[in-house]
């Protein structure tokens, strides 16, 4: 048996990119654990128009007619630190923050787990499972690329949510598939969401 996923989607400008990661996967027939901090709970509503309630989350609110099996979503409340992911005792197999803001990735940086989404990336690298981090900040300052090269050393993965353009993308959509893509192949998920470099009919004609 597969061992959850856990997905974070803070406030970071990109939670686009979150929301197509978690249909995939729930798509996929991945069992995941969500959860969703205040900042990422605004930038849904400012950049989606979608409006989630943290106290009484509903899939339905995020990604609607999305079917799911019984126990395939668990969500967790952000400043819920008894949730079964603020401990390594909970196996999962990996955990990815998408977008992932900069007091984040402060926090995850500095193990202060301010709430439940820093106390979770903590429990994956200190149990050596995958921890991927989806920045989307631009510039990045001084502060920012030490935060990262911690934990990178600590690590973590650093996914910076920079779509390529060579793949022959017609819409916005084409550009956030490819970064959910890449974030996939980490996690050795299977997925066709983009052509890959060298297959048959790659790209826009030269």
């Amino acid at each position: 048996m597969k061992h959850p996923i856990v997905v974070a989607i803070t406030g970071a400008s990109g939670v686009l990119y979150g929301r197509r990661l978690l249909q995939v996967l729930l798509d996929g027939g991945e069992t995941v654990h969500l959860t969703i901090s205040e900042s990422g709970q605004q930038v849904l509503a400012h950049e989606t128009g979608t409006r989630v309630d943290l106290d009484h989350f509903e899939l339905d609110q995020l990604l609607p007619q999305q079917a799911v099996e019984p126990g395939q979503l668990v969500y967790h409340h952000v400043r819920d630190f008894m949730a079964p992911i603020a401990s390594g005792s909970h196996r999962t197999r990996a955990m990815v923050v998408c977008p992932c803001s900069g007091s984040t990735l402060s926090g995850i940086a500095t193990a202060s787990s301010g709430n439940l989404i820093q106390r979770a990336a903590d429990v994956h690298l200190k149990e050596s499972r995958p921890l991927i981090l989806v920045p989307r900040e631009t510039p990045l300052s001084l502060i920012q690329l030490q935060n990262m090269e911690t934990v990178c050393r600590a690590g973590a993965t650093i996914l910076p949510a920079s779509p390529g353009f060579y793949h022959g993308y017609q819409q916005v959509s084409d550009l956030v598939d490819f970064v959910v893509a890449r974030i996939l192949d980490i996690l050795q998920v299977e997925h066709e969401l983009t052509r890959r470099w060298g297959d048959e009919g790659r790209g826009q004609d030269q």
